[in-house]
């Protein structure tokens, strides 16, 4: 990688604490449900995966269920109200970026949430004038793990594929980043499920901490 370019960042459970806001709105929807409020580790472990396998865990309803499509237009009007209330970037992330805007790297945002949710809570984060590019769920016609947000993140950054590093919490990520032809690293603080196997996901490499990116790029540059 000596000419690594352009850093991407997966949102939810890479770049940023999301879990809080939408723990708090799946919480909402099983209360309008008569049900209790889930722990916050049962809502960390799915909150990479996207509305449906929330509502899942949640309320035990599958995808193709009857009442699927209304449970989810009504999570995530609940998380909207409270879009960027708790999420925070993780510890040492903010040192991240700021390493790689010195160092004269680009960075940007890959993630399949919706426009909708994504540019607001970007702009709530303060990012919106720094990112070279933020690809949401919506702006191509496929989501990851096809390869086609990050080809297009590529094309937006005006970098070649060889020459980007994608880090993601989840197995789809990785997939997708190594489906483009970049580089990709395994976030091990995000939202990881317990029957997650990471060894298996055919990484270039994997980080505890987001300060840990600096120096795997440190190490292969």
């Amino acid at each position: 990688m000596s000419d690594l370019r352009t850093v991407l960042f997966d949102l939810d459970g890479t770049l940023a604490d999301t879990a809080p806001d939408l723990g708090r709105a799946l919480n909402a929807l099983r209360a309008e449900h008569g049900l209790g409020p889930l722990p916050p580790t049962a809502v960390r472990r799915e909150a990479s995966h996207g509305a449906s396998a929330l509502i899942r865990a949640g309320l035990g309803v599958e995808p193709d269920s009857p009442g699927s499509e209304l449970l989810r237009a009504r999570f995530l009007d609940l998380y909207r109200q409270t879009l960027c209330r708790d999420t925070r970037l993780f510890p040492g992330m903010e040192q991240v970026l700021a390493a790689l805007e010195r160092d004269g790297r680009r960075w940007g945002i890959v993630t399949n949430k919706p426009r909708d949710l994504t540019e607001p809570l970007v702009a709530g984060l303060g990012l919106s004038g720094r990112a070279a590019c933020v690809v949401s769920g919506d702006s191509t016609a496929r989501r990851k793990p096809d390869p086609e947000p990050l080809l297009h993140a590529a094309r937006l950054t005006d970098t070649p594929p060889d020459q980007c590093l994608y880090v993601g919490d989840a197995e789809r990520d990785i997939r997708a980043g190594c489906h483009a032809g970049m580089r990709t690293l395994i976030a091990l603080f995000g939202y990881l499920r317990e029957d997650d196997n990471p060894g298996d996901w055919c990484a270039d490499g994997a980080v505890s901490h987001p300060m840990e990116i600096l120096e795997w790029i440190a190490r292969h540059v």
